[in-house]
């Protein structure tokens, strides 16, 4: 069911020097900063050959990631983020499996500009996954 990695998200304090540092002192390549409203987060991605890394930021108060930043003041990894070919089939096949599907189970339109949805970080061995329609 599931592709390739698509990438691995980093929560950071500071999305504008957690770029800087990635650029200057890694020398990768990093996209334009995108505000995602809805899913209250501004991100950049990392470039690397084989994945990325996004960058999160929190956006407003009610940003889902600021009870993480909270208890983790400099940041930490977030979550993975695989690719499926079919969204609504890779739900329903997790769902009739056990696996808990976070919100409406309805899919949003992620920071690619494709459908996106998260699975329950208990039913993944403490990691929250993010599912990409590729």
């Amino acid at each position: 069911m599931i592709g390739r990695l698509n990438h691995v998200a980093l929560v950071v304090p500071d999305l504008e020097q957690a770029a800087q540092s990635y650029r200057q002192s890694l020398g990768a390549t990093i996209s334009p900063v995108q505000e995602l409203p809805d899913h209250g987060v501004k991100v950049v991605f990392v470039e690397l050959p084989n994945t990325k890394i996004e960058l999160l930021e929190v956006l407003g108060e009610a940003s889902p990631i600021k009870a993480f930043l909270d208890k983790n003041p400099s940041g930490g990894m977030h979550h993975l983020c695989y690719e499926v070919d079919d969204i609504l089939a890779a739900r329903d096949q997790l769902k009739a499996a056990g696996a808990r599907v976070l919100g409406d189970g309805a899919p949003k339109t992620g920071a690619h500009g494709k459908p996106v949805l998260f699975l329950h970080p208990k039913d993944f061995f403490g990691t929250l996954i993010e599912l990409e329609q590729a």
